[in-house]
């Protein structure tokens, strides 16, 4: 295995860890949740990186590699409901989106086909990743005593700043996914419409 498909994998390994962080609660939880969320975003970053500068893409990564994204964010975004830290139809829109887009992977690979993951996904990925970590930002920064208050806490119309960007965040979030996933299906439309 090499060092981009590792690194996919350790993904998968730091959602666990995450979602343990979540759900046990611990003091300062959220974080240790934001420090494994930027491992895991970085990871993200390196192995797309790392395989296109060596010449190191295979079938496992291009299959492995968005899913181990969509794996990531939809467990963050569902551990979000229950502490109402995000809105449940908007964990819904992310859900969905994402399992119709790997089950069309799926029925293309019954085709031979792969397909990879193209410029509007992987800008939605970073979206989310963003939301994520801004969400988790805001309930940790008073953690980090002066310099977490320096530059998180600094009000913008009698708010947080971090808040307000989570916000935004969210909202951007949520038009690139409904936005990248009507794109794909749409492009691939020839892989369903012949089963049909």
């Amino acid at each position: 295995m090499n060092l981009p498909n590792k690194l996919t994998v350790s993904r998968m390994v730091l959602t666990v860890l995450f979602l343990a962080v979540m759900f046990t609660g611990f003091r300062g939880y959220e974080s240790v949740a934001v420090i494994l969320m930027w491992l895991a975003a970085i990871t993200d970053y390196l192995d797309g990186s790392i395989a296109r500068r060596r010449g190191l893409i295979t079938n496992f990564g291009i299959l492995m590699d968005p899913l181990a994204d969509k794996i990531l964010t939809c467990s963050a975004f569902i551990a979000f409901i229950e502490p109402r830290l995000i809105e449940p139809w908007v964990v819904i829109i992310i859900v969905a989106r994402e399992l119709a887009i790997t089950g069309l992977r799926l029925l293309a690979a019954s085709q031979n086909v792969i397909l990879a993951a193209e410029r509007f996904g992987k800008h939605k990925t970073a979206w989310q990743l963003t939301t994520i970590i801004s969400i988790l930002t805001m309930l940790s920064y008073t953690q980090w005593g002066v310099a977490g208050e320096f530059v998180f806490g600094w009000h913008l119309f009698g708010i947080p700043w971090i808040v307000r960007f989570a916000e935004l965040a969210k909202w951007i979030t949520v038009a690139l996914t409904l936005f990248s996933g009507s794109i794909y299906l749409w492009r691939n439309r020839a892989l369903y419409l012949s089963d049909m």
